[in-house]
């Protein structure tokens, strides 16, 4: 019988500096769903929030969005969520990989709208399970934040 790869549980993050969706993926069925939005104050969590949702899933690797410019620069915000991720992987002993995120969530807003819900829905965690699902969908996008 050929060995099967293994099962992995994952955790995806569209970071921002007021709100950080979260959402969780697998790759026996390579899906992604939305999770929770928590709040953080000018980008810095609650870890202690952050820490009941890492134990609780146990994921063995994150995925973070990075927000690059159009022109595939980086900005402010893509060296916050780099060190997010650096923290997160330090904090919690666990491989992260950044994600580019751009337009994620210009598609959660219609995805929303799709759904029947509004534009003013929160739309973070939907953000995070579409960054997460690109990873899932291509995996060698990733890279070390």
């Amino acid at each position: 019988m050929p060995n099967a790869p293994a099962k992995k549980c994952l955790l995806g993050f569209d970071f921002g500096t007021a709100k950080i969706g979260i959402a969780t993926g697998q790759t026996v069925t390579n899906t992604a769903t939305p999770l929770n939005i928590i709040s953080a104050s000018d980008g810095v969590p609650n870890w202690i929030t952050l820490a009941a949702i890492l134990s609780e899933w146990q994921p063995d690797l994150i995925i973070v969005g990075l927000p690059l410019n159009m022109d595939d620069s980086e900005s402010e915000l893509s060296r916050r969520a780099r060190k997010f991720a650096r923290r997160l992987q330090g904090r919690f002993n666990i491989d992260a990989l950044m994600v580019d995120e751009r337009l994620t969530s210009r598609e959660a807003k219609a995805a929303c709208l799709k759904s029947g819900g509004r534009v003013l829905d929160k739309i973070d965690d939907i953000a995070a399970a579409l960054i997460l699902q690109s990873w899932l969908d291509n995996p060698q996008l990733g890279d070390k934040p």
